[in-house]
């Protein structure tokens, strides 16, 4: 019986690759609006389009269905979907041959998208807009180092991730590829300059307008706040808000991270987190969310409409895609770059 509740800020992790009946009563929690999936609730394309099925007969309105799907290095779901290059190849062709780069930035988010829309899900976090600036956590998941170059080819990947039916979450705001520590295993602070840090910020100025959320980076920049970015109300409400007239939801990176260890434990991330200004939040540990919804919270309600925006709405199936010759040549591309350079 699907179940009448508004939806929840927390979008959470769970395990298995089938719904049971305790991670259905977890999931019908007044605080989940949300999941994210893993490679761990990944058989095979089957499985996950009754994965999804079943998830999405849960709730009214029904869960947002979540997943990072990058390429490269990140990518969840692998067998029985095209293997994608990172990122980092856009950049690469585009010193090169800019009109082949910025096509392949399209094929490459058109595929990702319809393959996830495909298969039930709404939305991949995408894209990456950092710089390739010696992050060791971002690295080859960023297009490129040069600012102008990411924003180029970023705004084609948003292109063909919106004419498959996919919203897009840019992330990491304000940017995490210009500092080498990794925000999930250590607290990071990028000591940089304010003038220096607006570098990093242009991608996300030019392709804001573009995107239906936005994920906040758990790296602090005492040039500006010396909090992270996603407990910071200056980062959020002044630059991301009123200077970059960002007007979608703001998502909090995992919770669960070491860079989000300066605002205290995970209850206190959580309410940090949505007084500075985050619109739902990711809490990617099974035993964490299970840990936060056993207690009495007031959360925030997300703005719904804002919130539906991000549901998926595919344009075809993926078996009427596979009967378009071009779409398959385009996955077939995709697989032999991804090859070619060991993705």
């Amino acid at each position: 019986m699907t179940v009448q509740l508004p939806s929840g800020p927390l979008i959470i992790g769970f395990d298995g690759t089938e719904l049971d009946a305790a991670t259905a009563e977890l999931l019908c929690h007044p605080d989940v609006g949300g999941v994210i999936l893993f490679t761990r609730n990944y058989a095979d394309p089957d499985q996950l389009v009754k994965l999804c099925a079943d998830l999405s007969g849960l709730r009214d309105p029904r869960l947002l269905i979540t997943v990072d799907q990058e390429g490269g290095r990140v990518q969840r779901f692998r067998q029985g979907f095209t293997r994608l290059p990172s990122l980092s190849v856009l950049g690469r062709w585009y010193r090169s041959h800019p009109d082949r780069a910025c096509d392949l930035a399209y094929r490459h988010g058109r595929v990702m998208a319809a393959e996830i829309l495909g298969h039930g899900l709404d939305l991949s976090w995408a894209p990456v807009l950092d710089l390739d600036r010696g992050s060791t956590v971002i690295g080859d998941r960023a297009i490129a180092a040069d600012p102008e170059t990411v924003a180029d080819l970023g705004a084609y990947y948003l292109a063909g991730m919106r004419d498959a039916g996919m919203a897009a979450c840019a992330k990491h705001f304000p940017g995490h590829g210009s500092v080498a520590a990794d925000s999930h295993l250590e607290v990071v602070t990028d000591e940089r300059s304010w003038t220096a840090l607006t570098v990093d910020l242009t991608p996300f100025a030019r392709l804001a307008g573009q995107c239906q959320a936005m994920m906040m980076a758990h790296v602090c920049y005492p040039a500006r706040d010396p909090l992270p970015a996603g407990f910071s109300t200056a980062w959020i409400e002044d630059t991301l808000r009123r200077q970059l007239g960002f007007s979608g939801l703001v998502v909090s990176d995992d919770l669960d991270m070491l860079g989000a260890a300066p605002v205290g434990g995970l209850e206190q991330r959580l309410e940090r987190a949505f007084a500075a200004g985050c619109d739902l939040a990711l809490v990617c540990k099974p035993e964490s969310a299970r840990a936060l919804l056993g207690r009495e919270l007031k959360l925030p309600r997300p703005d719904a409409s804002a919130l539906a925006a991000l549901y998926g709405r595919p344009l075809a199936t993926m078996e009427e895609q596979m009967q378009v010759p071009e779409f398959r040549a385009w996955r077939e591309s995709l697989q032999t770059i991804a090859n070619q350079h060991h993705d």
